[in-house]
Formats: structure tokens, sequence, C-alpha cells
């Protein structure tokens, strides 16, 4: 039976519910036709955040293995279901499974998506006209007191820093959640000025979609069973919201932009430390 309601949120999915395993894929067509093939069967059954092929171990016949990660549980159980020993694109059955990881997936923190994956997602059950973004703020603050640290006084670098605030609305709901980014760099004095100003530009587009991930975080999209769609914002008690008489001003946490790193290579750090469990 199929779960009547599932909760989506903005983070990379690692649950073992929304993982499936696909095997006995016969090296009879290329892996690019194969990559294709699977992506038009399984994402006709929800949003997906990852599909990867990959060739069989040296020690196994030769063929291809594939794994597809869903947002939501409840649609890669039906994919699971309606396409286990199922020919699909090839003249053989393939063999599909629910993955199950070795490590809990409790013990690993949530990963936050990345700026493109957040839009998708957003675009995929809201819709594109489903929600809006607005740059509350964005400030230059690599000269504030209070940064979060300084250079050490014998470096040669210029520390640059960009905070951002941004309001996310979605309006078929009359739901808004704030987010709060920060992006920095430290860039060598005798840089000419030309290149420091396309830095600038580059941290604050960064801070902007670091807002914009942040207020997505917040998002809970509530599927229910009929295909409609529910929306909450989690509110952080100590979250201190804008104030349209103070202008200017936005409160920050001190992140390096180290630890946010372009998210385009996000998937290729994924664990895939999984065992199978296997029919008798």
């Amino acid at each position: 039976m199929d779960l009547e309601a599932d909760i989506i949120e903005f983070t990379v999915p690692t649950e073992n519910n929304k993982t499936i395993f696909i095997w006995d894929i016969k090296p009879s067509y290329s892996q690019a036709f194969i990559y294709e093939s699977l992506w038009s069967v399984y994402s006709s059954f929800g949003a997906l955040y990852l599909l990867k092929v990959c060739p069989n171990a040296s020690v196994a016949s030769l063929g291809f293995y594939a794994l597809v990660k869903f947002y939501s549980a409840a649609h890669a159980s039906k994919a699971q279901r309606a396409t286990d020993k199922q020919c699909l694109f090839q003249e053989a059955p393939l063999k599909v499974r629910l993955s199950t990881k070795k490590n809990p997936t409790f013990l690993s923190p949530s990963r936050s998506l990345s700026h493109a994956k957040c839009q998708d997602l957003a675009n995929h059950y809201l819709g594109y006209n489903g929600w809006t973004t607005h740059i509350i703020t964005l400030k230059d603050i690599s000269k504030c007191a209070d940064v979060g640290w300084s250079l050490d006084p014998g470096s040669q670098g210029e520390l640059l820093k960009y905070g951002c605030m941004v309001e996310l609305t979605l309006p078929q709901h009359g739901v808004t959640c704030h987010g709060v980014g920060v992006a920095e760099e430290v860039v060598d004095q005798e840089k000419g000025p030309e290149e420091k100003l396309w830095i600038r530009g580059k941290l604050m587009r960064w801070a902007k979609d670091k807002a914009v991930v942040a207020a997505f975080e917040k998002v809970l999209l509530i599927v229910l069973g009929n295909g409609k769609v529910a929306v909450e914002c989690r509110i952080d008690g100590e979250e201190i919201l804008p104030d349209e008489n103070v202008k200017g001003i936005i409160q920050v946490n001190d992140i390096s932009w180290s630890d946010f790193e372009a998210a385009a290579g996000e998937e290729e750090d994924l664990p895939w430390n999984f065992t199978l469990d296997l029919p008798h």
C-alpha cells in the first residue's frame, strides 16, 4: 500500500527507502543509452536526485548496474515494485531492489542541496511559477568588526566577504521563508582592480545562492496520495526577521565558503557503501 503522505525536504536524500539498485543490465547497449532509458523510466515515478550507471566489476560478468536516488520514499517504493523483473529497454528482465547501507543514515548529518537542485525540486512539485525569491539585502561585510575572524597581520591577502538575506515566497500556499548566506575569499593584494571586481561579483552570486538554499532548507513539501502538495515552513525560534525600517543590516553566521564548495561535484562525494537484500 502506498504511503498516504510523504514529506520531502530540500536536502540530499540518503535514506535506504529512497534508493533503488538495479542490476542484470546486459551490455547490449551503450552506457549513455542505458542512462537515458533508465532516466526516462524512473523519472516518470517522481523527481530524481541522482542516477548513476556503472560497469560491473571485472570479476563479474559483462554488463552494468545502476543506482537511482529519489527524493520521495513512496516514489522509490512504487518504482521498485513496478519495474522489478521487468525488461524495460532490454530483452532480459532486470532485478530491482531497495538498497540497504552498511552504516546507519542517522549517524550522518544531512547535506544541503545545490542551488540548481533546489530549483529543480521546487519546479517539479510547485511549478515554475509556484515560487519566487527576493533579495532583502546584499552587503559587503569585509570591514565589519564582527565578521568572525581576521587575517594574520603578516598576511599579504585581503579578506573579501559578502552577506545576503533573501525572502522565498510560495504564493499559492501563502508561505514565506528567509535565508542567509555568506561567501568569502582571501585575495592577493597585488591583484588589479578589474580582477578584484570580478571576484566581488562572484562572491555576491555565491552569497545569494547560499541564502536561497538556506531558505529552501526550511521548506517541507507534504505530498499527498492524490498528488496534491501542501507546504510548511520551519521557523528557527532564534531567527531575526528583517525590519523594513532598518536598511542594510543583517544577522549572519560566520561560515567559510570553503565549507560550501560548488555543488557540481556533490554527487561524486556520496558514499556507495551499501548492501542488498537478495532473494534466496
